[in-house]
């Protein structure tokens, strides 16, 4: 007889941002790297569950918004839910746009009026004061929506005095980075999967997400 194949364990990313959860499952599962990762886990984004409610971003850190997005995803869909908070640390305003970057302009998801408002904000500051951070915050939920890992990391930069390249979404045009003298929008998809907030989240916690859910199988 044969011998039933196991079913794939489910890992949901708590995001509507295609480009984000792109970018993250590629991180999780990277396709540059030996096997040996997550294979038999099958990742889905929030846009295979359009009746979702949206969870309400409310906490003023970027990890009290990851565990709130995974623990209240993990509940309703009773599934695993990695969940990622991130955004723009600038140093020059006080660590804004922070954990409102993704609506920082107002309208959420409106990257070209978001990166106008900082560099307006910015308009008088010379280069040698324009240091910023991207940050990275991922929370990991069971199905009963308790968190089970975490992990933080950011990536420092500088912002520009104008958008620079096409590629990447969100603040990617104006972070400037040094060793390159090149923003994220410009640098290749590669680069910024070695040196960004996100990457280095993910490879912090890549270890114990392999562990919990090929353990749950």
């Amino acid at each position: 007889m044969p011998v039933p194949t196991a079913e794939p364990i489910v890992l949901v990313l708590a995001t509507r941002n295609r480009k984000k959860g792109e970018e993250l499952a590629q991180l999780l599962d990277p396709p540059w790297e030996p096997k040996g990762g997550l294979e038999g886990v099958l990742i889905r984004a929030l846009e295979a569950f359009p009746d979702l409610a949206e969870v309400v971003e409310d906490a003023d850190t970027f990890a009290g918004n990851a565990r709130k997005k995974a623990a209240q995803t993990a509940q309703s869909l009773a599934r695993w839910v990695l969940a990622d908070d991130s955004g723009l640390a600038v140093t020059a305003l006080k660590g804004a746009p922070g954990v409102y970057s993704a609506r920082y302009a107002g309208q959420h998801g409106d990257d070209a009026a978001n990166n106008r408002k900082v560099l307006d904000e910015l308009s008088d500051v010379a280069d040698d004061e324009r240091g910023a951070a991207f940050v990275c915050a991922l929370a990991l939920a069971d199905p009963t929506g308790a968190i089970r890992l975490e992990a933080e990391a950011a990536c420092r930069g500088r912002i520009t005095h104008e958008p620079r390249g096409s590629g990447g979404f969100g603040y990617d045009p104006i972070f400037l980075i040094r060793e390159y003298h090149k923003t994220f929008g410009e640098l290749s998809p590669l680069v910024k999967q070695q040196l960004s907030h996100r990457a280095r989240a993910a490879a912090l916690i890549r270890p114990g997400l392999r562990r919990l859910l090929l353990g749950a199988r």
